[in-house]
């Protein structure tokens, strides 16, 4: 059982978040095979430490006094092995000489088998004891990684070899000055930017926008192409922190295998990792890519590497020979190469591919079909149909009084249809969110809440105009500031929460041209009703008075309205026109997304 630590230290060997942050108390067990820390960086080749010992022989029971020393360095993580195979699990345990600045872990089941750190403390040395065990092999060799700096460190730096007595040399051990352990594959830069060739014919593609340019500023891309066994991937887009795909089962984050290509120091790092459930990323510390390149240049981020159909070693790692959602994503990085979300939707395939069958050349969405069909449905209902139901039922009471339609009055039948439209698009958009996330929106903001808001005062105002009065019974004026009240409302709380609505990642409507959309809509529609306004103004005071005798003749309201018919024919047929480019302009870009 490991001691407990809370002091900071700069280095790990596990990532639960995809800061690549390090463990503060150094308990590194994790990584008790690998050794590596998870800093996102290379090893640094030759060693500037060493590890001494006060014996070359040992018995079981033994204590052996081991001491790491050098140059100024933070954290460390030492383990005996046997020295014929440094794959093998740590051998005996420790002793600790000064708690202060080392503590005791378990790697393989054994316990107090390894030492690191507990601070950040600089140190230039640090001393532990070594036990070896009863069944200890013939010949047992120190290994320590040091960290001098988050991203400056060595791994599995090489001690001397301890023997039981009478024992042969060994056949194969690290000698001090050799490089202690391969932790990444040869990485190279690439000389040129990756192009479109092939797609759809020699290798599997996913663009965005779709037909675009790898070598575009603009272009997000990705490509597959299988060779025997593995499959060359190819990853591009305008990013200046890090890209990421993922390979998932469903279009929900969460059980996904990861790869990221990560820009720090513009140094690119390609990096695996499994997603658990909406939870930062677990970089692993062992990477099962080769062949890794990059290039970072005119704004673009490009990495390509190979990895293995099958990996069954690497928990975590899908097979590529099955059928995917596959995921798309850029971000930014910190100093430290801390990993942010991403500050958009991903883009997401709108279905299931398998990256090593038929060839094909594909784009995506960064938003899914139905939050697509939730904005498009409600842009409908309160942009179009609800904003010419209330210019009728405000302006065209005089125009269309003498005009019926089954029954009723023409202008009062097309108000009704209008809004009784707004009522069931607006009831039918409301559950797809729901439908989506499959529950509330804990991301959404003040959005969903409006949204709840206009949907219940949009099915509260057809229930009370069913008790609306008749024309001339005393309660009809007060019904109909009523009825225009909670009208009001609704209209201004609707385009509020479509404000709200379109700056939402998981719409990713283009930014500002969105808001510049909607501000323009609410000057068009302002200023048609202030244009409608100041025409029954004018026919009001269009009247003849003839004062004779303290007698005025005036003219009929009605008469004076209905003069403007054709003016307001003509503005009615301009403002739904204008409604219908607003709203082709709306859907054209959430298709585009």
């Amino acid at each position: 059982m490991e001691l407990p630590g809370l002091a900071f230290a700069v280095w790990t060997f596990i990532c639960f978040y995809a800061s690549v942050d390090g463990y503060p108390s150094g308990k590194v067990r994790a990584a008790c095979t690998s050794m590596i820390p998870c800093h996102g960086s290379s090893p640094q080749p030759t060693p500037q430490h060493t590890i001494t010992v006060n014996a070359t022989e040992f018995k079981p029971g033994d204590s052996i006094e081991v001491r790491l020393s050098g140059p100024d360095f933070e954290g460390f993580f030492i383990q005996a092995r046997n020295a014929e195979d440094l794959d093998s699990p740590a051998v005996g345990s420790f002793l600790l000489a000064d708690r202060r600045y080392s503590q005791l872990l378990t790697c393989s089941h054994t316990k107090n088998s390894a030492v690191s750190h507990t601070n950040k403390t600089k140190k230039k040395y640090v001393k532990v004891y070594w036990i070896a065990p009863e069944e200890a092999p013939k010949h047992v060799q120190f290994l320590a990684t040091v960290v001098k700096k988050y991203k400056t460190f060595w791994v599995k730096i090489p001690g001397p070899i301890v023997s039981r007595p009478n024992a042969l040399s060994p056949t194969t051990p690290l000698s001090a000055t050799s490089e202690a352990v391969s932790t990444s594959h040869p990485v190279s830069y690439l000389s040129k930017p990756f192009n479109a060739s092939g797609c759809g014919s020699l290798k599997f593609c996913i663009r965005n926008p779709s037909n675009c340019d790898p070598g575009s500023a603009f272009c997000f891309f990705l490509s597959f192409q299988q060779e025997k066994i593995s499959v060359l991937i190819e990853m591009s887009g305008p990013s200046e922190g890090y890209l990421a795909f993922a390979l998932s089962h469903d279009q929900w984050m969460g059980g996904d295998d990861l790869y990221l290509c990560v820009n720090e120091d513009h140094r690119i790092h390609v990096s695996t990792a499994y997603l658990r459930g909406r939870s930062p990323p677990a970089l692993d510390s062992e990477n099962a890519l080769e062949g890794v390149s990059w290039r970072l240049a005119d704004g673009l981020l490009q990495c390509s590497f190979k990895r293995r159909i099958y990996l069954p070693a690497y928990k975590g790692r899908f097979n590529l020979d099955a059928s995917y959602y596959i995921f798309l994503a850029d971000g930014e990085v910190s100093e430290g190469g801390l990993i942010h979300k991403h500050h958009r939707q991903p883009l997401i395939t709108n279905g299931k591919y398998n990256v090593t069958g038929l060839p094909k050349d594909i784009g995506g969405s960064r938003s899914p079909r139905l939050i697509k069909a939730h904005g498009a449905l409600m842009f409908v209902a309160w942009i179009t149909t609800v904003s010419i139901g209330v210019i009728v039922a405000r302006f065209f009471k005089p125009v269309w009084s003498h005009s019926f339609l089954f029954g009723k009055e023409m202008w009062f039948q097309v108000h009704r249809m209008l809004m009784l439209t707004t009522v069931i698009l607006t009831s039918i958009s409301f559950v797809l969110p729901f439908i989506y996330r499959r529950g509330w929106s804990q991301q959404a903001g003040f959005h969903p809440y409006l949204g709840c808001t206009v949907m219940a005062l949009a099915i509260f105002q057809p229930l009370l105009a069913g008790f609306r009065p008749s024309r001339h019974a005393p309660r009809r004026q007060l019904f109909n500031w009523f009825h225009w009240s909670t009208g009001t409302t609704a209209r201004i709380l609707a385009v509020v929460t479509m404000f709200l609505g379109m700056d939402l990642p998981v719409l990713d409507l283009p930014d500002p041209w969105d808001t510049y959309t909607m501000i323009g809509f609410v000057a068009w529609h302002v200023s048609i009703d202030v244009l409608l306004e100041i025409h029954s103004y004018c026919l009001i005071r269009k009247v003849e008075v003839i004062e004779d005798d303290r007698v005025q003749i005036l003219q009929s309201l009605t008469s004076a309205e209905a003069e403007g018919r054709l003016f307001k024919h003509i503005v009615l047929t301009i403002y739904v026109c204008g409604n219908i480019i607003f709203l082709i302009a709306f859907l054209t870009a959430v298709d585009q997304i």
